[in-house]
């Protein structure tokens, strides 16, 4: 079969959110961009739990019909679950968002922006300046001035060019299910246990109309795999209760970096973006916010080496120079990674029984601050 073939200003390879908003903003800034999903449709395979935090909802437009209920508390627990400590905040914090349709929803703003959605079209590699998309159609060459890597944690773009790759990765999966109204108040439910998430946490969001409960933690530490760990947990989990477990849910898991942004991002060819340039916390895994945020500053980096008609400019894009925002998390992630038994993980947790314990766990789970800085 002959090969098609194209010229862009941009291919982006992936359409998770990263990948959707970074070719957005260069479509509507008059740039020609392509982009490349393997999957057939975006409504399928969805990996996030899709929690967006207050910043996230205050400097983004997110359709209102496609976020759940506002949630102000978070509960932490001890493996006992005994004598969890509760945050309640003054503000909304959290909602979660019901990721397919706002896929869908960023995929039309996209095309209406001018993007080229080629959906069921899978990367294929790089030799020299040309690019292969395996699609419907067969084979297309694509010779783009920039490649942009949204492409998940696993990146194949970051790999042709030689850019940095996570090597820090969790696993985490979750069940999604329907729960009816009238309840507790939304809440977010942590539960600090090596056993069920080791390195990790399992987690409840319950918004009052849908139920996410998971697991994550570093996969060599299931001794039963992550499938049988999500089973377990949910059936003692806390903060369903009078909440029937239906029969079939929804499944979602994935890989997770928490590694922290990586410190080579760029290179003259093109960038990352999202999970592929590790934009996630690295301690409390949350990805919505620094991936929109990393979106947009790429957007920016390219569309001034577009209009320069000069590489240089990505030079700007520098993960090195972002990762101190992730310095203390970092910290805090290699801290958690190193709670493997219950009585390390009780103890650990009385800290946040204290005032100062209190507080910190109030900063990073109702704090203002964002990931990646905009300097």
């Amino acid at each position: 079969m002959t090969a098609a073939h194209e010229t862009v200003d941009v291919l982006v390879v992936g359409a998770g959110l990263a990948g959707l908003h970074t070719a957005t903003v260069l479509a509507e800034r008059g740039h020609d961009v392509l982009l490349a999903e393997r999957r057939p449709g975006l409504a399928g395979a969805i990996r996030t739990t899709g929690i967006f935090v207050r910043k996230t909802l205050d400097d983004f437009p997110l359709p209102e019909d496609c976020l759940g209920p506002p949630i102000r508390r978070v509960v932490l627990y001890p493996p006992s679950l005994r004598r969890p400590v509760i945050l309640d905040s003054d503000r909304d914090e959290y909602r979660v968002g019901d990721m397919a349709p706002l896929y869908e929803a960023a995929a039309r703003r996209a095309v209406e922006a001018g993007v080229r959605l080629a959906l069921g079209t899978r990367y294929a590699g790089r030799r020299a300046d040309v690019y292969t998309l395996e699609g419907p159609e067969g084979p297309t060459r694509v010779r783009a001035r920039y490649v942009v890597g949204a492409d998940g944690a696993r990146s194949r773009v970051a790999r042709d060019l030689a850019l940095d790759r996570n090597d820090h990765l969790l696993v985490g999966g979750e069940e999604v299910f329907e729960v009816p109204a009238g309840g507790d108040p939304p809440a977010f439910h942590c539960v600090l246990d090596p056993r069920l998430a080791p390195g990790y946490l399992a987690w409840v969001v319950n918004d009052g109309r849908h139920a996410h409960v998971g697991v994550a933690g570093y996969a060599d530490r299931f001794p039963d795999g992550l499938r049988r760990a999500v089973q377990r947990f949910g059936a003692t989990a806390p903060g369903l209760d009078g909440v029937h477990r239906p029969a079939e849910v929804e499944r979602r898991g994935g890989p997770i970096p928490v590694g922290g942004l990586l410190r080579r991002i760029s290179c003259p060819r093109g960038l990352l973006v999202g999970d592929a340039a590790g934009a996630v916390s690295p301690l409390t895994a949350g990805g919505l916010d620094p991936c929109l945020r990393l979106s947009a500053r790429a957007a920016d980096v390219l569309d001034d080496a577009l209009r320069a008609g000069d590489a240089t400019a990505l030079e700007h894009y520098d993960g090195a120079a972002l990762r101190a925002s992730f310095r203390g998390r970092l910290a805090l992630r290699r801290g958690l990674a190193q709670v493997r038994t219950p009585a390390v993980a009780a103890a650990a947790f009385g800290l946040l029984r204290t005032p100062v314990g209190a507080a910190a766990a109030r900063r990073i789970l109702f704090g203002d601050r964002s990931f990646p800085g905009p300097g």
